[in-house]
C-alpha cells in the first residue's frame, strides 16, 4: 500500500476519533498538538489504526511511537510483512 493512501486512512482516523475534520496530519504531529489527545483517545486511534488496517502492534512497538511519522513507518513495515 502506498504511503498516501496510508496517510489518508490515517487522516480519516485522526478526524475521527478527535472528532475535528480539520486536522491535516504531517510527519511531526504529536500528541503535544491535539487538545484532546490523551492517553484513552490514543489508545482508542490505535484500536481504529489496528482495525482499518487489519494489522495488529506490540506493545514495544507503541512505546517507540514518537509522532504520526513514526505511525506511518510502523503501519507501512506492518502491512509489508
Amino acid at each position: 500500500m502506498e504511503q498516501s493512501v496510508i496517510f489518508e486512512k490515517l487522516t480519516k482516523v485522526f478526524q475521527k476519533v478527535f472528532n475535528d475534520d480539520t486536522i491535516i496530519l504531517r510527519n511531526d504531529l504529536s500528541a503535544n498538538d491535539i487538545a484532546n489527545w490523551d492517553s484513552l483517545t490514543h489508545m482508542v486511534m490505535i484500536s481504529e489504526v489496528e482495525n482499518i488496517f487489519s494489522i495488529k502492534f506490540k506493545l514495544k512497538e507503541l512505546s517507540k511511537l514518537e509522532d504520526v511519522g513514526s505511525l506511518i513507518g510502523l503501519v507501512t513495515s506492518k502491512l509489508n510483512k
